[in-house]
């Protein structure tokens, strides 16, 4: 099921009008409680249940075609060693120190599953308030009050359905906890996914050492920024909590869209695939405010940022050192544009396509800064958001620096 099925109760919108249905709903069986009728969207606990999200994305690892492997002793040796030379090939490549990693390096899908799902759920709860509001105000204005939990129920568990078929999909792709590149934990370590390791490097003409230490590079990498950048997290949650708020339900013009596909033949009322077709090519899509296009340019752009600057740093660590560099690279690019779970998850959550061309114009930024300034100028930029670039910016690394305050040590540079 795709959370966008919530749109198509609004097509029969008519006929729940004319209920009129105005009294008190138990609506325990959407995993919510008797409501009082003081209660709304904004008053209830969360909307987006973290043990919903867990069983979905669990239920579909499971039902994959591949088993979630253990993680053995050969595996946890090879792990450490790729993380102990990335880390060591990182000290001189960032201002950021590393972490006290442990033994639990470490991870089995499943793991990685488990650990990620409160923070998915805390990032993604702001989008699923804002179209729950969006549809509480349309029926609210149809007077249907005691429909609203069980919208709100409904819609809730169409987007723990959704989203977690997304983190189950991810759990079979990543090769460590940070991959996706979004501050997802409370804690940064670096842990690697010795299964999605190996199925990453098939059909790659390069050692298994040379692909575990490239991985290895970005999960440290990636781990290293996002510890010491603890603002970061909130600022993505910010940005969705932005559109969300900006999203509106126009009832008429989804009549209108409907019964124009119905006329034409475009759509089928009582076929469930033809109305899946319809939702997914956008056909009831609401439009995108001005407010909202903002906030997807923001949360575009610090994702770009961070993924250029991942890309950027471990391409400086591994310089004359890897000599498969290249080749790993590029075998990271080409899966980017035609396979990236997160950018799938990202396009089916909210329409927002980071495009790679983005992330290489972020990478080459921070490399120009690199040049620049070395490694102090480059990485105090991650002190605060203000600090960023937008995307004007990229252009120039040059103007952008003397258009923007920088710290002291590097006043005589400029």
């Amino acid at each position: 099921e795709d959370f966008r099925y919530s749109k198509r109760s609004l097509v029969w919108s008519s006929q729940i009008k004319s209920e009129q249905v105005n009294r008190e709903v138990n609506v325990s069986g959407f995993g919510f409680g008797p409501t009082s009728s003081g209660d709304d969207f904004t008053t209830k606990a969360a909307m987006l249940s973290v043990e919903a999200l867990r069983q979905s994305s669990r239920k579909f690892l499971s039902d994959s075609s591949t088993s979630d492997l253990p993680v053995g002793k050969v595996d946890l040796e090879a792990m450490s060693q790729a993380l102990n030379i990335a880390n060591t090939w990182l000290d001189s490549a960032t201002i950021f120190p590393a972490t006290d990693q442990g033994t639990d390096i470490a991870w089995t899908r499943r793991q990685w599953l488990d650990a990620s799902i409160p923070g998915w759920q805390k990032m993604v709860e702001p989008l699923a308030d804002g179209m729950a509001g969006a549809l509480g105000a349309v029926v609210t204005d149809m007077g249907v009050q005691g429909f609203l939990p069980i919208m709100r129920g409904f819609m809730g568990s169409l987007i723990a359905t959704q989203l977690g078929q997304s983190i189950g999909a991810l759990a079979m792709k990543v090769t460590g906890s940070n991959d996706v590149a979004l501050p997802l934990f409370d804690n940064y370590g670096a842990h690697l996914v010795p299964q999605n390791i190996a199925q990453w490097g098939e059909g790659i003409d390069v050692p298994a050492q040379e692909i575990a230490i490239f991985l290895a590079l970005r999960e440290a990498a990636s781990s290293r920024l996002f510890i010491h950048t603890p603002w970061l997290s909130e600022y993505i949650q910010r940005a969705m909590t932005e559109y969300g708020k900006g999203i509106k339900i126009d009832v008429a013009s989804i009549q209108s869209q409907a019964e124009r596909a119905m006329n034409s033949g475009e759509l089928d009322i009582n076929n469930p695939e033809s109305i899946n077709i319809a939702i997914n090519q956008g056909m009831f899509m609401p439009e995108q405010s001005v407010e909202q296009g903002l906030a997807l340019e923001k949360l575009e752009m610090a994702l770009a940022l961070i993924e250029g600057w991942i890309d950027h740093v471990v391409g400086v660590a591994a310089n004359d050192l890897l000599p498969s560099l290249s080749a790993l690279q590029e075998t990271l690019r080409r899966a980017r544009v035609t396979n990236s779970p997160t950018q799938q998850l990202f396009a089916t959550l909210l329409g927002l396509e980071v495009s790679p061309r983005k992330m290489r114009e972020c990478a080459k930024f921070w490399s120009e800064l690199f040049l620049i300034g070395g490694v102090q100028l480059r990485d105090h930029r991650w002190e605060d958001s203000s600090l960023l670039p937008t995307s004007d910016d990229l252009g120039d690394a040059e103007k952008f620096l003397r258009s923007t305050t920088v710290p002291d040590d590097l006043s005589g540079l400029l």
